[in-house]
């Protein structure tokens, strides 16, 4: 019995290669979800590679890039004074036998020269003051290569601030504009500037001070705190934002320490920089209330404290007319206890002009109670 059965099945006997296929495509069968799903899965994390070798500056100026401006100016330069004793270049005569021709720095001439800027609202470019003053034409160039003529709408020398319109239709690339009161020291920076068109420049940095006061750069013309950065400042690329890692513009660059303490960059807090803005659109000029002092920080190091001395009093002023004089140390100013001048500053500034003020001062060892009415800085010298 047995062995008739082994002969039935002897026509069905299995070769070792047949075995392990059939074997092979019943595991296919049953695992066929696992074999397909194999190269989605290596797509997937293709995908990813690439997107984790993008740094976050370059997402971050991809964000801002394109709102970012050049800024092209040209100004009437004025020919130079002869010395009263020179006469060669200025005698006709000579000009003719010689054929001499003015030198080229004594002629009525045009000076070209750019920086850059950012557009923050529907045609609106925010830029420097000092990019733009004195300018006779403007020409804002994008970064697709489109250019602009650009109209000025206000400038503020004292905070280094100008708003320019452009003349065309949108619509425009615009920054996002972030908070500055929620950087800290040691945050991302990164400047950016488009001094010569069609491509942004980049530098990277860190913030190293938010409230360095423009006074102890020995600047005493401005009216400022300034964002202090390691971030590369070119030349071209002042009136260009700096950015935070996320690409939201925290401030506007302004200005480069050059000479001793050299590598120091410095941008204008974008907080502040807004409520300058607004103020040009819609009056062409910022008023600054003033009471017509200039303000000595001292330090007593026995102590580790602070004082605030005045220094000088401009002649004719509020500060003169309340009876404050100089070496007076401002103590108070309404219900703020004064730590340094730019305490003074901002609360003067708050409080706006034509209303009084309290200021409490310490004059040798009495103390004295004052009340001030600020003025706009531009009407202190016809008080």
């Amino acid at each position: 019995m047995f062995l008739k059965r082994a002969k039935q099945i002897k026509p069905y006997k299995l070769t070792l290669k047949k075995l392990i296929f059939l074997s092979y495509l019943t595991f296919g069968l049953f695992n066929k979800s696992n074999v397909l799903s194999l190269p989605v899965a290596n797509k997937n994390l293709a995908a990813k590679s690439r997107i984790s070798t993008i740094s976050f500056i370059t997402k971050a100026v991809k964000k801002t890039g394109s709102s970012v401006v050049t800024i092209e100016t040209e100004r009437f330069v004025k020919n130079k004074q002869f010395p009263s004793d020179s006469r060669f270049f200025i005698d006709p005569y000579f000009e003719r036998f010689f054929g001499f021709q003015l030198p080229l720095e004594n002629q009525p001439q045009i000076e070209q020269s750019q920086g850059s800027g950012f557009i923050f609202e529907d045609g609106l470019v925010m830029t420097n003051a000092h990019v733009v003053n004195g300018s006779k034409k403007l020409v804002v160039g994008l970064s697709n290569g489109a250019k602009y003529r650009g109209k000025l709408i206000g400038e503020d020398l004292l905070t280094d601030l100008a708003v320019i319109k452009l003349e065309g239709k949108g619509p425009w690339p615009k920054a996002i504009l972030g908070d500055s009161t929620k950087i800290e020291v040691g945050d991302w920076a990164i400047a950016v500037g488009n001094p010569f068109g069609l491509e942004n420049t980049v530098t990277l940095g860190i913030i190293s001070n938010l409230n360095r006061n423009v006074s102890q750069l020995g600047i005493y013309d401005k009216k400022f705190d300034l964002i202090q950065t390691d971030a590369a400042i070119n030349p071209g690329n002042s009136g260009g934002p700096l950015l935070n890692s996320e690409g939201e513009v925290i401030g506007i660059n302004t200005l480069i320490r050059s000479g001793p303490g050299a590598g120091l960059s410095f941008a204008i807090p974008i907080n502040k920089a807004k409520k300058i803005a607004a103020q040009l659109i819609k009056n062409g000029r910022v008023i600054h209330p003033m009471i017509g002092v200039r303000l000595i920080d001292e330090t007593y190091f026995e102590t580790n404290k602070s004082i605030v001395k005045v220094g000088y009093v401009v002649p004719n002023s509020p500060a003169e007319k309340s009876g404050i004089i100089v070496n007076d140390i401002i103590l108070k100013i309404g219900e703020k206890d004064i730590n340094n001048s730019s305490d003074v500053v901002n609360e003067v500034s708050n409080n706006g002009i034509n209303k009084f003020i309290n200021i409490t001062l310490k004059r040798k060892n009495k103390i004295i109670k004052l009340k001030v009415k600020p003025s706009d800085i531009n009407n202190l010298s016809k008080e």
